[in-house]
């Protein structure tokens, strides 16, 4: 029999959360098959198999606290016994969870249809409660006609039940959602009675908690300060579409904004190197090289992977290591590793229609660019006026240690290389 443990967590992370049960007690397992996630304040980590076998005990639940190297439960031999159903899929109507509440029954002693339990995994069972679904409505795509995880919410973001006080079905979603330690956004309302007034109580995640206290906590301590311009993107837009075939073909991958981005302030840090520096106490650290974070956009939180010595990136290097960050942000998987240190930021409001914005610094460092929706508009060229793609640019600055005329100056300097991108090498 082998203990299953939760994973090394590193010196900045004291506790996670036990987010995802993948197995039930009971169901074979494979050497290294993925069979629970852990949530910390940083990171979703993923907790394998050591061994083939099957799951035959789990000490802890979904939505529990736990510690590095705690034991999660065993996994013994293949003949192992199945654990009778109440005890391998958790607490039944009247019994509670660790930070959950109970669903109890109704007048007659029956559960709800919300709280069945036959054949539901802990992660289906969990979604069942918190968006008030009746199994008996959901579609079944299992490989043994059982109700896995994307049926339930697909369902539950199809809204094909009504969360509210007079479904007499279902739970009350504030009730339900109280056990959940990543609970998934509300599922759209359908059908609601007139003067009906449903809420729904989400706990925030670990990894949004945390971001609120970062951003708070820079507020409270830096010098905040923003300073704008606009870049006529025109010339970068050109560049592109004039390359971007023989820049696919060369390199596998698209010729994007962000990676001139990147290389333009790159060339700015080096120029302005106290915008690439931090503060610690009274001392102001410069550095020698260049990281910066790319903020991108998840289920769980906004999470800044690093980009590594980005003034040895080619073009096609950094657009391949974005590409690469943003597929792992969406299932998860960036490490600690990827989203540590970082001397500089940039944030794409953009991409989601924003026009303009004042991004807050990711502590220790001094900056961050804020990029914005590219618009057409009428600008002044040569005493015409000419529509141009124009685009807001913002530099958010810890006003301790950078003055006015650096931070303008820096920004000017990104403006200058972006409008002629020649210079910047392409590598076509």
């Amino acid at each position: 029999m082998a203990e299953i443990k939760v994973p090394v967590f590193s010196e900045s992370v004291s506790e996670g959360t036990l987010l995802t049960w993948h197995k039930q007690p009971g169901e074979a397992v494979k050497r290294g098959e993925v069979i629970a996630e852990i949530e910390t304040d940083k990171v979703v980590l993923e907790v394998t198999a050591q061994q083939d076998g099957v799951l035959q005990s789990v000490t802890k639940q979904e939505g529990d606290t736990v510690l590095s190297e705690e034991v999660l439960g065993t996994i013994g031999e293949a003949a192992a016994s199945t654990p009778a159903p109440d005890q391998a899929l958790g607490p039944v109507a009247g019994e509670t969870s660790a930070g959950g509440t109970a669903v109890q029954a109704d007048s007659q002693g029956q559960q709800p249809a919300a709280a069945r339990r036959e054949d539901l995994s802990p992660a289906v069972r969990k979604i069942v409660a918190e968006q008030g679904l009746d199994p008996a409505q959901l579609p079944a795509t299992g490989p043994k006609g059982n109700i896995t995880k994307a049926d339930a919410v697909a369902a539950a973001q199809g809204g094909l039940t009504y969360q509210g006080p007079q479904s007499a079905a279902q739970p009350v979603s504030q009730q339900a959602a109280a056990s959940s330690p990543s609970a998934p956004a509300p599922a759209p309302v359908s059908q609601v009675p007139p003067g009906a007034r449903p809420e729904q109580r989400v706990p925030m995640t670990r990894i949004r908690q945390r971001i609120a206290e970062r951003l708070k906590e820079v507020q409270n301590t830096a010098a905040l300060l923003t300073t704008f311009n606009e870049i006529n993107m025109k010339p970068a837009m050109d560049l592109r579409k004039k390359y971007q075939d023989q820049f696919v073909a060369k390199h596998g991958v698209k010729l994007g904004f962000m990676s001139l981005f990147v290389r333009a302030a790159t060339e700015a840090l080096k120029q302005f190197p106290v915008v690439n520096a931090s503060v610690e106490g009274k001392d102001i650290i410069y550095h020698g090289y260049y990281d910066i974070g790319i903020a991108v956009a998840s289920d769980r939180g906004l999470v800044v992977p690093i980009l590594r010595d980005t003034d040895q990136l080619s073009l096609a290097d950094i657009e391949k290591k974005i590409a690469e960050f943003a597929g792992k942000a969406r299932s998860g998987k960036l490490t600690l590793e990827e989203m540590s240190g970082g001397t500089f930021s940039i944030t794409n409001g953009g991409t989601f229609g924003s026009l303009m914005s004042t991004p807050i610094i990711n502590a220790p460092q001094s900056a961050i660019l804020g990029m914005h929706n590219i618009v057409e508009r009428p600008v002044a060229e040569q005493g015409q006026v000419v529509i141009r793609p124009m685009m807001y640019v913002a530099l958010s600055y810890d006003h301790r240690i950078i003055d006015g005329k650096e931070a303008v100056q820096f920004l000017v300097t990104i403006k200058n290389l972006l409008e002629d991108p020649a210079r910047m090498l392409l590598e076509v």
